[in-house]
């Protein structure tokens, strides 16, 4: 869906769905080092986790907390200075993350140096601040372009005011925050939401309370909290017949993309998603309020998904709008905020976001079209692919039916 993404083709219409799905997830084991003679100091910084401050130091989870009298490990806060047992300077704060951590009191801002695969979005959430600070700190243009080796100032998120976005009203089932995830590597990253507890979220990604307290450095009693942010190691595609199946229209996506597509599709079932009757109306009232005619915003949602929130294509193209998550992620930039493609709102928010850009810059509607689902760039230099026209000539069928 975005420009320079082609592999994304027919498999985002609809997901290919099966039954019985469990995602096994392989714990990974912490590091302990033999112990050393000297403490090192260690400064906390944004990101940071216990876990993680031990794997650097090749020491262990349990001999920081002793060293620090930490009562749960799991909170600790940026600028927050630990004394790290046995472990060499080098490997104690080695390697340094590219944004110092905030302070903890008062506006601060510190330096970012771009590297390839940034944007502003991703770097707002990574260091705490907000797209419209760092927008208006580096004078940076409606676009919010910016590129590699670049030296950002990054305020505190309490040092700017946040974006303005756009509010669309709708009655929606009201959901439980789950980010969307995109690749799984060796951990995947999990939003908790009100009603987790730490077994439930174990259940849900096939893996052991205790693979998901040594990954977070959380004590005995597991205690997590709304919003707090775990990371579930290990993240793999069960052998069991998954609910998003790796095949469509006679293309196979890589394991790493398909197990994404699973994770993101058990997380909609689990947390339940508003008919696509009120899907529907969303897209409707969405489009009216960002300028974008609404028959052409719900044909293009009906094509996809049929207004089903729950649908999740071997592609990872995820929801009523089917948007893949570097497509949300450009979409993110153009909303001035962080878009959650499995919140109803979001994903539709950023449909109708990408829609509006393509008619905009495309030379006429059956491209805009063709681009949502081929990708501009690949539409002006190859053409429209035979699919691709097919589901063109759909689009503007059913824009007939929604005027």
């Amino acid at each position: 869906m975005t420009d320079t993404a082609t592999a994304r083709a027919t498999a985002r219409r609809r997901a290919a769905t099966g039954t019985g799905a469990t995602l096994a997830l392989t714990a990974v084991t912490v590091a302990v080092a033999a112990p050393a003679h000297a403490d090192t100091l260690y400064t906390v910084r944004t990101g940071d986790t216990v876990s993680h401050i031990a794997q650097r130091a090749g020491v262990s989870v349990a001999a920081i907390s002793r060293a620090n009298a930490l009562a749960d490990a799991s909170r600790i806060r940026a600028g927050q200075v630990l004394s790290i047992p046995g472990a060499a300077a080098a490997a104690a704060t080695a390697p340094a993350p590219r944004a110092a951590a905030p302070a903890t009191t008062g506006t601060v801002r510190t330096s970012y140096t771009v590297v390839k695969g940034d944007t502003v979005s991703h770097i707002a959430a990574r260091t705490g601040s907000s797209v419209a600070a760092i927008v208006a700190a580096n004078h940076l243009d409606g676009r919010a372009f910016i590129r590699i080796g670049q030296v950002l100032t990054i305020p505190s998120a309490s040092g700017a005011p946040a974006a303005a976005v756009t509010t669309v009203s709708a009655t929606v089932a009201t959901v439980p925050t789950v980010k969307a995830v995109s690749a799984p590597t060796s951990v995947s990253r999990y939003t908790v939401a009100a009603g987790d507890t730490l077994s439930a979220i174990a259940s849900r990604f096939g893996t052991t309370v205790a693979a998901v307290a040594a990954a977070n450095g959380l004590d005995s009693r597991g205690l997590i909290r709304i919003g707090q942010g775990l990371d579930v190691p290990g993240a793999t595609v069960a052998t069991a017949k998954p609910l998003v199946g790796d095949t469509f229209a006679g293309r196979t996506y890589p394991a790493v993309v398909v197990g994404a597509a699973n994770v993101n599709k058990a997380a909609l079932l689990a947390t339940g998603v508003p008919s696509p009757a009120q899907m529907r109306a969303l897209v409707a009232s969405t489009a009216r309020t960002l300028g974008v005619d609404p028959a052409l915003a719900l044909a293009v949602a009906y094509q996809e998904s049929g207004f089903d929130q729950t649908s999740v294509s071997p592609a990872n193209a995820i929801g009523t709008m089917q948007v893949i998550p570097s497509s949300g992620e450009w979409a993110s930039q153009m909303a001035g905020r962080s878009l959650n493609l499995l919140n109803p709102q979001d994903n539709v928010t950023a449909g109708v976001l990408i829609l509006r850009s393509l008619v905009r810059t495309a030379p006429d509607l059956p491209s805009a079209i063709a681009g949502y689902y081929q990708g501009l760039t690949s539409v002006q230099k190859s053409g429209m692919f035979p699919d691709t026209r097919r589901y063109v000539a759909n689009v503007q069928t059913l824009m007939t039916r929604f005027r």
